[in-house]
This record gives C-alpha cells, sequence and structure tokens, in this order.
C-alpha cells in the first residue's frame, strides 16, 4: 500500500523543524561562546593594562625613592662656593675631574656625547652647570664596563662621558658639586647617580642647552 502524500509531507515538514531547532541552538551555542571569549579577551586586556600600570607605578615610586636615598660614599662641594664666572683662560680646579667653577663660555655638547679623548675641564664644567652628569674613566677601568657606559651614555640625554688618565677612580661620575667613585657599569650607584642628578636639583640652570656647545676633542 504506497504511503499517504500527507504522511511524506509531515514528515518533510518535521525534519526542516528540527533542522531549523539544530540551527538555532547552534547560532546560541555561538554566541554563548563569543561572548564568553569576548568577556575574557576584555577582562585579559584590562588585567593586563592594569599590571602595565601597576609596574609603571612601581618603576615610578623606585626612580623617587633613588632619587631622594643618599648615595653611598658620595662626595659633596657647597655650590655657593662653585664660581659661575666665564673666563677663557684656563681654570685650576681643587677637585679632578672638576664637579663646578668657573668655566669657558661654551659648554660641551651633552646630549649622551661619547668623547674617545680627553675633552676640556672649562666646557664640561660649564655642562654640569646646565644639569649634565659627567662619566669618566682612566686606563685601570675594564674595557668591558666602560664599553657598557658608552652604551648607556649614549642613550641618555645630558649626559657625557670621556676619559681623564689622571684621576683617582677607575670609573667616575660627576654632577654640579656632586662626585662618586663606582665600582663598574653595573653598580646601583650608576642609575642612582643619573636618576637623582640628570637634570636634577643640583642643576644651576636647568633646562639650559646640551647642544649647540663645542663637541671638539
Amino acid at each position: 500500500m504506497a504511503a499517504h502524500p500527507n504522511a511524506s509531507t509531515a514528515d518533510r515538514r518535521a525534519r526542516i523543524e528540527e533542522m531549523r531547532r539544530a540551527e538555532k541552538a547552534r547560532e546560541r551555542r555561538n554566541r554563548i561562546i563569543t561572548i564568553t571569549l569576548s568577556t575574557v579577551v576584555v577582562a585579559g586586556l584590562v588585567g593586563f593594562g592594569a599590571y602595565v600600570l601597576d609596574k609603571e607605578s612601581d618603576e615610578k615610586a623606585q626612580e623617587v625613592a633613588s632619587a631622594k636615598a643618599p648615595i653611598r660614599d658620595e662626595k659633596s662641594w657647597d655650590p655657593k662656593k662653585l664660581g659661575r664666572n666665564h673666563p677663557t683662560t684656563p681654570v685650576s680646579y681643587p677637585m679632578k675631574p672638576p664637579v663646578g667653577g668657573d668655566h669657558h663660555p661654551v659648554w660641551m655638547n651633552c646630549d649622551g656625547d661619547v668623547y674617545k679623548k680627553p675633552i676640556r675641564n672649562e666646557n664640561a664644567v660649564h655642562s654640569l652647570e646646565h644639569g649634565a652628569v659627567w662619566v669618566t674613566y682612566n686606563g685601570k677601568a675594564p674595557a668591558a664596563e666602560v664599553k657598557k657606559l658608552e652604551e648607556k651614555v649614549g642613550k641618555t640625554p645630558y649626559t657625557l662621558m670621556s676619559p681623564v688618565e689622571d684621576q683617582a677612580g677607575a670609573i667616575m661620575l660627576s654632577a654640579w658639586g656632586k662626585q662618586v667613585t663606582v665600582d663598574g657599569a653595573d653598580d646601583p650607584r650608576v642609575n642612582q647617580f643619573f636618576t637623582k642628578y640628570v637634570q636634577g636639583p643640583q642643576t644651576p640652570e636647568p633646562g639650559a642647552a646640551c647642544t649647540g656647545g663645542t663637541g671638539q676633542q
């Protein structure tokens, strides 16, 4: 006996309806998965952003703390006793390298400048007046340490570096009225000195140029 045509139509409609329900279920699952993934991604981004902000905040706090903390074995001179006249003749300084005093009218370029040969004290002192940190070394400084310091100076505005053969320490850092001898490039006092004195509160002329001076060696 042949199947009733209405029965075949009903079966097809039932199958179509079942397929529609299955499709709707898949769409619902996909929406749920999409929303869940989006939530996870957003939460991850928020968490990462918070982590970055916390990390930056911690680093800033460490910089502030470092700038306030005293530097071990640092020597200081009374800034009121450091002359600031501009003679064009050689100046005799009581400390080596000099950390301040009368100096040449033209400053030594100090925008991360690394000088391979000795430079004039009088020009370098003018750079210190503008808030620069001067890194100096002699023949006792290991070549590897000198290279590391050259890289650090090279990427730090308001710094300069040069050899000073007759200085007391192998590696010394100087700012206006401030000086310290360090053990090497990784000595924590290097970062501390830079943080504290590159355009630091000791600067007689903050914001003054470190370019446009002289770069002659």
